[in-house]
């Protein structure tokens, strides 16, 4: 009896153990078939082993309803099976194709897409989906008319509204005294207002997107356009400085770098000049404001020298008493500052004296003050027996005794005793010729061109 009831309650207890099922994978599949041993690591990219139906029948339809409802795609036919949907049929565009598939991979269930969907080369089939976008796009455009038409109010309002206030010149002229800029800062203001303008047209019509593109768009081709137009640039802020500097004013006769004239106008590009010979001379501002300039006018008093040689026997100090002596004479050498000389060079056969004398330009050319000064002074050395001594060569035998005859007239000249003659000034015609100023005057009374230079403003 007692084996018996053993035996049940062994039963009994295996009867409660819970079953717990185990799969043991066989060699086989652990070493031959690695397609198995990764299905059991990544069970999150596993395919479903179950069959479903019904499952299918879901995608096929959902699909369908989806691209019935979708331009272009209503006519593609759907079929599922274990998850892979075929799509077949035609489409007017090759995106259609993608953008089918794309959808299909976006349902739930989907394994794979088998896309058999091709383009369809009918013309009309083609052209229906161009011209029904034209269409809409024409229906945009017609429904944003009124929207177009304030937009582009607004901006001709704000254009106009800017132009008005550029046109205050006396108001601008009035912040700066300085036409050049006044014009500068009107131009931006009315810059600026039609620049607000544009803006708020922009917003109006939902484009303010737009707007950030071209100003972004616009920042690269200005750097870009920056560069390619240094040199004008250059030139515009130099005629600006100039404009502010007045560094000369119109009439005064300069030399800017190596050239020389008269200025006729400052101009925003160039400055004007009419040379010694009548011709009109452009130099670029940007080389104006670097250039060093040298202006005649600014002083009336303006100093002449020359040089004149005396043979190397005679006395530099009393042929230099001479020739300053005959300076003070002439009507035309200012008293203050006095003439002057100095022994400038002594040569072989010749010493060089400097003559200085100064002249009021406003009375007297200088040119022809110093061609007249040079005249008198040449004809009062020679008057009084200085010599103006021509090349002298002298000749050296190395047989023989040299020649004695430069030495004897060497000699009879020394003894000569000097012709001391009195030589009164002549007086002749040193006065201003005005032949240039005058043109350029009648040039500025007769043209109306721009012309940035200002006498009211303080000259540099």
């Amino acid at each position: 009896m007692k084996p018996i009831l053993v035996a049940v309650s062994v039963i009994l207890a295996l009867a409660t153990i819970p079953a717990t099922a185990q799969t043991v994978p066989s060699p086989g599949d652990r070493v031959g078939n690695p397609v198995a041993a990764d299905a059991t690591q990544d069970s999150t990219t596993a395919i479903s082993v179950v069959a479903a139906k019904d499952a299918d029948t879901a995608i096929a339809g959902r699909l369908r309803g989806i691209y019935r409802e979708l331009d272009g795609l209503d006519s593609t036919q759907v079929s599922a099976d274990s998850g892979v949907v075929t799509l077949s049929g035609v489409v007017a565009e090759p995106g259609d194709m993608d953008r089918a598939r794309q959808i299909a991979l976006r349902v739930d269930g989907v394994v794979a897409v088998q896309n058999n969907l091709h383009r369809d080369g009918n013309v009309s089939q083609n052209l229906a989906p161009v011209m029904g976008r034209l269409t809409e796009r024409l229906r945009q455009i017609a429904q944003m008319l009124p929207l177009l038409a304030i937009a582009t109010l607004i901006i001709v309002l704000f254009w106009f509204a800017g132009s008005v206030l550029a046109r205050a010149k006396s108001f601008w002229m009035r912040i700066s005294s300085n036409s050049f800029l006044a014009d500068l800062v009107a131009t931006s203001v009315r810059l600026l207002v039609t620049l607000m303008g544009i803006v708020i047209a922009l917003d109006l019509l939902g484009a303010t997107t737009l707007l950030g593109a071209i100003l972004g768009s616009a920042g690269v081709i200005g750097l870009a356009i920056g560069f390619a137009v240094k040199d004008t640039v250059d030139n515009y802020v130099s005629s600006i400085m100039l404009s502010i500097r007045q560094p000369f004013r119109a009439n005064d006769l300069v030399v800017i770098g190596d050239r020389e004239g008269r200025v006729i106008r400052l101009t925003s590009r160039a400055t004007i000049l009419m040379t010694l010979d009548g011709n009109h001379l452009r130099i670029p501002n940007s080389t104006v404001f670097k250039a060093e300039i040298l202006n005649y006018t600014r002083n009336p008093e303006r100093r002449f020298d020359f040089v004149l040689g005396v043979d190397a026997a005679d006395d530099p100090g009393e042929a230099m008493k001479v020739g300053i002596d005959c300076l003070r004479e002439l009507p035309f050498v200012l008293a203050e500052p006095s003439p002057g000389g100095r022994l400038a060079e002594v040569g072989d056969s010749s010493i060089i004296l400097r003559f200085v004398g100064w002249i009021d330009q406003t009375q007297s050319d200088w040119f022809k003050a110093r061609s007249t000064a040079i005249r008198a002074v040449k004809i009062a050395l020679e008057g009084q027996g200085f010599g103006l001594p021509e090349p002298i060569y002298r000749l050296r035998f190395d047989s023989g005794s040299p020649l004695e005859i430069a030495r004897v007239d060497s000699q009879a000249s020394a003894s000569t005793p000097k012709v001391r003659v009195a030589l009164s000034p002549q007086t002749e015609d040193v006065s201003v010729e005005n032949d240039i100023e005058t043109k350029v005057k009648e040039e500025r009374a007769s043209s109306n061109a721009e012309d940035m230079l200002d006498h009211k403003r303080p000259i540099e």
